[in-house]
């Protein structure tokens, strides 16, 4: 038994989510109200005791284990729930290597060094008359001063040397400063304050611990006038969102992000009660930083300024990069990247446009309501980019309709999902008032030009899987366990990455979505497979040791007993393929008539206490029910195997 089981094992899931969320026992199971959003008039929510699971059929449709239901609560990634609930049921977990201990002490030494700094500069601002300036501005851009508080704001002295003084009298040395990022020495061999005459804003990752900082003059001749930490071990600017420490419990509670330019945006959204706003520190928003919103939200908003959401950055799609008032750069607004990006994080991008010459810190300190409508108003970025090209445009020109059609198709054509591009095709041709099938054209266009720049195919160089004598993969697969049909997924997937491309092709070919880490129900392999599909998105063949170097330390142990389980699966590749698609089939089939029951339950728990059956609850039901149709239908093609010709 690994880690993760044993404490699954130890902690009663009835007593955890009891803690939070008052239950009332119906039969073997439990129901309440879901604590994740706001409805006191059903209880969706139900804990079923059996299988160590949860289920809200409300508004989040979410469901798992104790390690999701804790990840949820509290806004953690899965190493901080392995760790809390580890502690609670007394499970030592795998300890970490000598070179992982000698990094993380250095690391912490660094990290210490920037926590002292933020306790500087803070008192500079506070506390000195040459700080006063930095305050004022600070006041007058609307922030209260328990909020300049609890987001670390500072001031760094116009003085070459204060703050090394400073950290030499914490008995830091100058390497220290150097691997914090806290000093420069140029190549003449002087060294001195990095940080001068500026506002300084502490910078955080995803868990609270100090990465670097950004700091903006108080010169006004100064340049830049946004300055950051350098790249060090711990401060990696495409790798961190500004706010996401403070965002991240309200971005899962919420089920949405939204991104917005400036470290100002993000605290006076957040003083102002909007605690879901991140900021990015580059010319553009990295697929990291989308996937570290990912991890907690599929629903993604940018909001834009008119000139980055404009007519230039639309038709061009630039990344454009200017500094403007209380930003280092603009956020990049590239459509086809993004949709890009979208589609392999399977997540929903939406663009808000805010008006002509104001920022978030504006509009929400003069009326947090216009706001929410701004962000209510987010269009999808195709809706985004055929509305905004056709705006204040001649659209009865033919060749301006021409123009318009061939910069949008291709967009179009490069989403995966076919009821999408049925959707956004009519709605462009009803936007440019031209029929459907003229726009067929350009699709054949666009589709040529997708075909001829597509990325990884077949695999490449796949070898044999180890032959055993313990037979066929079929015979292996334990048909009675959802846990071995996942453990058969990932044993199969670790040792053959680029499975993952022919088998969302395959699911893509039946009508149904791409494997997501959905699919699983436990925990720990969710996360497996996240890191398998992040692997494979950015790298072009991906052997089996890319994946495991990417797994972290808190799940080296599950991934240790999956590759032991499946050392004995036998197969050519694409006889592997086969059993693993039908694996895949039958874990949806097995989830979705999980669902059927647990929502069956919910709805004669309903009716025994008086309560109607709400419309949400029938809706659901026949959902499910074409759901199994389909999943039925893609099962009988895997029979002559035409679902993976092609």
């Amino acid at each position: 038994m690994d880690n993760i089981e044993e404490i699954k094992s130890r902690i009663d899931i009835v007593d955890l989510v009891s803690e939070t969320v008052q239950l009332r026992r119906s039969g073997r199971n439990y129901t309440g109200f879901c604590p994740f959003h706001d409805n006191k008039r059903s209880p969706a929510f139900a804990v079923f005791a059996e299988s160590g699971t949860w289920r809200c059929f409300g508004q989040c449709n979410e469901g798992g284990d104790i390690f999701k239901f804790v990840m949820k609560k509290e806004g953690w990634d899965f190493p901080e729930a392995l760790r809390y609930l580890a502690d609670r049921a007394g499970v030592t977990l795998k300890p970490l290597t000598p070179q992982q201990a000698v990094q993380r002490e250095e690391n912490e030494r660094l990290r210490e060094l920037l926590e002292d700094a933020v306790t500087f500069f803070r008192h500079q601002l506070l506390n000195t008359p040459a700080g006063k300036p930095a305050l004022d501005y600070l006041r007058g851009r609307g922030l209260r001063d328990e909020t300049i508080e609890a987001w670390g704001l500072g001031y760094a002295p116009d003085t070459w040397d204060a703050g090394m003084k400073h950290f030499e009298g914490k008995g830091y040395s100058q390497q220290d400063m150097l691997d914090a990022g806290m000093v420069s020495q140029p190549d003449d061999g002087r060294t001195y304050d990095r940080f001068r005459q500026r506002i300084t804003f502490a910078i955080r990752d995803e868990n609270g611990k100090m990465a670097g900082f950004g700091a903006r003059t108080m010169d006004p001749d100064g340049q830049p006038k946004y300055l950051n930490s350098p790249q060090t071990v711990v401060f990696d600017k495409g790798g961190l969102l500004y706010g996401l420490d403070q965002a991240r419990k309200s971005i899962r509670g919420d089920d949405q992000a939204v991104v917005v330019e400036g470290y100002m945006d993000v605290i006076a959204l957040h003083q102002a009660g909007f605690t879901n706003a991140v900021s990015p520190m580059g010319t553009a928003l990295t697929e990291h930083q989308l996937r570290l919103i990912k991890k907690r939200t599929r629903r993604i908003v940018l909001a834009l300024d008119a000139d980055a959401a404009g007519n230039t950055a639309t038709l061009r799609g630039l990344q454009i990069a200017r500094e403007t008032m209380d930003r280092e750069t603009e956020i990049g607004f590239d459509p086809r990247g993004l949709l890009q990006q979208e589609a392999r994080l399977q997540a929903d991008i939406r663009i808000s446009t805010l008006p002509e010459g104001t920022d978030p810190d504006e509009v929400v300190n003069g009326d947090p309501d216009a706001w929410r409508k701004i962000i209510a108003e987010a269009r999808p970025v195709v809706v985004h980019v055929m509305e905004t090209l056709a705006a204040s445009r001649d659209l009865n020109d033919a060749k301006t309709k021409a123009e318009i059609a061939a910069q949008v198709m291709p967009l179009i054509e490069d989403m995966p999902n076919p009821i999408e591009r049925d959707t956004y095709r009519q709605r462009l041709a009803r936007l440019l008032k031209v029929d459907e099938s003229a726009l067929i054209g350009e699709r054949a266009r666009g589709s040529r030009g997708a075909r001829t720049s597509q990325g990884r195919g077949t695999p490449k160089g796949e070898t044999q899987p180890p032959r055993t004598a313990r037979g066929s993969v079929a015979r292996l697969i334990p048909k009675s366990s959802t846990n071995g049909l996942e453990v058969f997924c990932l044993g199969v997937l670790i040792r053959y990455p680029d499975f993952v491309n022919r088998l969302d092709r395959a699911l893509q070919k039946a009508d149904l979505h791409r494997l997501t880490p959905y699919d699983f129900q436990d925990t720990g392999h969710q996360n497996l497979l996240s890191v398998i599909k992040e692997a494979v998105d950015q790298h072009y063949d991906v052997p089996q040791n890319v994946v495991t170097g990417s797994v972290p330390l808190a799940l080296h142990e599950q991934v240790d007993a999956i590759l032991a389980e499946s050392e004995g699966y036998v197969g050519t590749p694409d006889r592997l393929l086969e059993d693993l698609l039908r694996a895949v089939l039958d874990l949806r089939r097995r989830n979705v008539n999980q669902n059927i029951s647990h929502l069956r339950f919910l709805m004669e728990d309903a009716q025994e206490q008086g309560e109607m059956i709400t419309t949400d609850y029938q809706n659901t039901m026949i959902q499910h029910t074409t759901t199994l149709v389909r999943l039925d239908q893609a099962l009988r093609q895997t029979q002559d195997r035409s679902i993976l010709s092609g």
